[in-house]
């Protein structure tokens, strides 16, 4: 079975976003084939890459292409698409097909993912640390990287809590998510992302510490009012989030209305969040 949690989803190459997804039962990574390829060639349109060189791989017989996963990931539009997937070993042997001078230092970098992630599975602490070097290593402040950490833990917790109540992974907590953020910041996530001139990356990191805070208190509501009525069905699930997001929409236009100035920023990380 897939696990896929927020840490889990995105890995960086040399700030290069990669697919990632830890399967807890085989102990193994699978990693975007087409991400790899984006990251050791450059190539404008690396899915076209990869069909022609998954082609060429499967008319020479070589079982690697061919025994490439597919598997559900969050595309650059917002949406849960499925694509080509390989673990390590896998990858490993593709790489060997893909002329680049980054292939040894992403070897490299593909045996240091999975070491770490079994560190991780005997010592969770670790893990935790090596978020918060990332974030030190982007240049965020130390209080938003507490804000930020603490968002996980919301997050992880409501999460927990759906999958309590049967919402399942992937589509049904994408639009839960979404009625909890348009109900608080008036966005959906995907104008949310629009409005921070976002592509793939994560709209959390790239929050204020007020969004952060107000994104929580939608979170946390949310999972508290769930606890309590325990909904049975996607569509009381779904009253129950735009609930909660309520709730932080409703402190939002009170801070607004006490400072004259908007709560939801257009401000990213590249912009003015490494302060």
């Amino acid at each position: 079975m897939f696990l896929m949690t927020k840490k889990d989803a995105v890995k960086l190459f040399e700030n290069r976003q990669v697919r990632s997804v830890w399967d807890s039962e085989a102990e193994k990574w699978y990693i975007s084939v087409v991400d790899v390829i984006a990251v050791l060639t450059d190539s404008s349109n690396p899915q076209t890459y990869w069909r022609v060189l998954k082609t060429r791989l499967m008319a020479e017989g070589n079982q690697t292409a061919t025994n490439c996963n597919g598997l559900k990931m969050l595309a650059a539009d917002g949406k849960m698409r499925m694509t080509d997937v390989a673990d390590v070993e896998q990858l490993f042997r593709l790489i060997q097909s893909i002329p680049s001078p980054k292939a040894e230092p992403f070897k490299r970098w593909l045996a240091q993912l999975g070491r770490e992630r079994l560190e991780e599975i005997d010592d969770p602490e670790l893990g935790i640390e090596r978020l918060m070097e990332y974030y030190h290593r982007k240049g965020y402040s130390a209080n938003w990287i507490n804000q930020r950490l603490k968002s996980i833990e919301v997050r992880k917790e409501l999460t927990d809590e759906w999958e309590r109540r049967g919402i399942q992974k992937g589509q049904e907590y994408a639009l839960l998510t979404d009625i909890i953020t348009q109900s608080w910041s008036g966005f959906t996530t995907k104008q949310y992302k629009q409005y921070k001139e976002l592509k793939t990356e994560s709209l959390r990191d790239n929050m204020t510490n007020t969004e952060l805070i107000l994104n929580m208190l939608a979170e946390v509501s949310t999972k508290d009012i769930s606890q309590i009525e325990q909904p049975k069905t996607l569509e009381h699930s779904k009253r129950i989030a735009k609930r909660g997001g309520n709730v932080a929409g409703l402190a939002r236009k009170e801070l607004e209305s006490q400072t004259g100035q908007k709560v939801v920023s257009p401000l990213n990380a590249k912009k003015s969040l490494k302060k």
